[in-house]
């Protein structure tokens, strides 16, 4: 049984070396001896599949990516032609696809090779792309997308979701519902984020973060996340804690995309502690962190889709500041009181979350904290849902 995984980002991406890689080592436990995995990824610089090192039986097929137009019409095309060979003469069983834009070159590659199709990470995309401002509902790399999504929803013999209300919007939008319909958020690897990485005293010291109150955030701003707005939260939480108040900024951004965000907020720049990290590093610098943010622009599609961070976050037994309907997180913060949700993005709602905030990490130790709410990644990011789902898609056929 030879597998063909489709994705839409680049080899080095945390959404392949977290979001795919530890899936797809999963899928391999459920195959046949023998089965080999091709794993498609799309890079921004030149690179050959083969200089990369090839994990057990996964086996890499790169290109070269390009953005949608033209340049990217001929580049799907390119790997539309050498998917089909590979397809072909590996004897592929099974196209299994990482979220929709990858899965609309799945569903081609299914039709003309008559192939089972598989969509993970089933979530909307092209009007998450409408709503973050990205496309115009005209466009037509919308109108494409969501075509192509609904094709995929009638296609796929397996639809492996971030969210139950994926099941609903499937049927809302698409007009079809899928009986082998499964339920897989962003699981975390509990060991590699735990209560040994809970205060590093050696990065606090080297971060200048002893005694102050740290939140975290790792990742980006712009496209799905907010951004001036994050830094408008930073800068009533100064003013809150005043000069107790750190914020430990996990992220690619340039210092001087950071320093225009910090002069628009008006926000102290001794306050902010700015660093890129390799994600075999995360661990112990968001165990530096009281709390955490995840500031997902709250558009409707958000709710169907799956924030990586937050398992991580839960993992640590960190609070989470987090902007409504998002997920099914913002709820499960909400009805444990393990962090805070913002309603509105405006100072009141920002100072509303501050206060509740405090209150959890003022009224408990931060072990206390790491108690209660690393149950809720047990739980709810466990790698058993995982390992549970593709033994079922798998071992059973």
């Amino acid at each position: 049984m030879n597998i063909l995984v489709l994705t839409y980002w680049s080899y080095n991406d945390a959404l392949i070396q977290t979001y795919t890689l530890p899936y797809v080592q999963i899928i391999s436990k459920y195959l046949p001896e023998n089965s080999k995995i091709f794993l498609l990824t799309l890079d921004k610089d030149k690179c050959n599949g083969n200089s990369k090192n090839n994990i057990d039986n996964i086996q890499y097929i790169s290109f070269q990516y390009k953005p949608f137009g033209f340049s990217g019409i001929i580049m799907w095309f390119k790997i539309l032609i050498k998917l089909f060979w590979i397809i072909k003469k590996e004897r592929i069983t099974t196209i299994h696809a990482w979220c929709t834009p990858a899965g609309m070159l799945g569903y081609i590659l299914s039709i003309l090779t008559f192939k089972k199709l598989i969509i993970d990470s089933y979530e909307p995309h092209a009007e998450a792309m409408v709503e973050n401002g990205s496309w115009k509902k005209s466009s037509f790399a919308f109108r494409l997308l969501f075509r192509f999504e609904k094709y995929q929803t009638k296609r796929a013999q397996h639809l492996v979701a971030a969210t139950y209300g994926m099941k609903k919007y499937a049927e809302l939008k698409y007009k079809h519902v899928k009986n082998n319909f499964f339920v897989k958020p962003a699981c975390v690897n509990l060991e590699l984020f735990s209560k040994a990485n809970i205060k590093n005293l050696a990065l606090l010291d080297e971060l200048q973060l002893v005694k102050k109150i740290v939140c975290v955030y790792a990742g980006k701003f712009g496209g799905i996340y907010l951004d001036h707005e994050v830094f408008d939260f930073f800068s009533v939480a100064e003013n809150f804690w005043g000069e107790k108040f750190r914020v430990l900024l996990l992220s690619s951004h340039s210092k001087e995309e950071i320093e225009s965000f910090i002069i628009q907020s008006q926000l102290n720049s001794e306050t902010l502690v700015h660093r890129f990290v390799d994600h075999i590093e995360m661990p112990n610098y968001l165990g530096l962190g009281d709390f955490a943010i995840t500031p997902v622009k709250p558009v409707p599609t958000k709710r169907y889709c799956t924030p990586i961070k937050d398992g991580e976050y839960w993992a640590l037994g960190l609070p989470i500041v987090i902007t409504k309907n998002i997920s099914e997180d913002s709820e499960l913060i909400e009805k444990y009181k393990i962090g805070a949700v913002i309603e509105d993005l405006n100072k009141e709602s920002y100072l509303k979350a501050i206060h509740e905030i405090d209150e959890l990490i003022s009224g408990n130790t931060r072990i206390e904290l790491y108690n209660k709410i690393r149950p809720i990644a047990e739980n709810h990011r466990n790698f058993v849902i995982a390992e549970n789902i593709y033994n079922e898609i798998y071992s059973k056929g």
